[in-house]
């Protein structure tokens, strides 16, 4: 099966001034279709980094990143944007939602911007809001929203597109540990319900477990568990 996310050789440098920090240094590694997939290792060690890498929120330095066959470096801005737009849903640890819109326009936001007819982006955004179980809460305000609510409306507006990929950074890491397993288990049951592919940064060894598999990065060197070796000679120092 051709795997749905793969990097080659990817290299990550910062510049700041005269400093260069790098941050990849030949990372490779597969993701199939349908997995999830979890990031562990300490802070500082390249767990953001390389999710922003992967999902093109960040230009590499040099290597590839193919999702779904497409080398995302080859796209400009505006074409980069559109297909993370059509095709990758994010999870975000502090939910950014926008205050002064309900959880169903927070939703339907992204579709909006995709160029989705008013009407038909309403109609989408309330089947996501029940699909997270909290439908009776679509017309609430973050504000007026517990963080577990906060974080499933997030997730709703993540797979409110359909994505083939959804990227989740601390996806429970600013939740009480009841309420991130409440969103923990509703993301295994989405993706065993929905086929999509879920990589998820945490510190969390217990979100970890819930995943199809973990890739660990720790003292400079990234291995995967369950399987072999996935990500071979790379350094991640920040």
């Amino acid at each position: 099966m051709e795997p749905i996310i793969r990097a080659i050789d990817v290299y990550k440098t910062y510049k700041t001034g005269k400093v260069e920090v790098h941050a990849l240094r030949g990372l490779n590694l597969e993701v199939q279709r349908g997995e999830m997939v979890a990031v562990m290792g300490p802070s500082g060690c390249g767990k953001t980094t390389m999710l922003n890498c992967l999902s093109g929120m960040d230009e590499i330095s040099s290597g590839q990143v193919l999702i779904e066959n497409t080398e995302l470096r080859t796209l400009n801005d505006r074409a980069r944007t559109t297909y993370r737009g059509k095709n990758m849903g994010f999870v975000f640890q502090f939910y950014n939602l926008l205050p002064v819109l309900s959880a169903v326009e927070n939703i339907e936001l992204p579709l909006l911007i995709c160029g989705v007819k008013p009407k038909e982006a309403r109609k989408r955004a309330l089947e996501a809001i029940e699909q997270v179980g909290i439908g009776k809460w679509a017309g609430h305000r973050p504000a007026e929203l517990s963080g577990g609510q906060r974080q499933r409306v997030t997730i709703a507006r993540a797979l409110v597109n359909q994505p083939a990929i959804v990227w989740a950074d601390e996806p429970t890491g600013d939740l009480d540990s009841d309420t991130a397993d409440e969103i923990m288990a509703l993301m295994v049951d989405l993706n065993r319900r929905n086929r999509q592919t879920f990589v998820i940064v945490t510190h969390d060894q217990r979100i970890g477990d819930m995943c199809n598999r973990i890739i660990r990065m720790r003292d400079g060197v990234a291995t995967g568990e369950h399987e072999d070796v996935i990500v071979k000679d790379a350094q991640l120092v920040a």
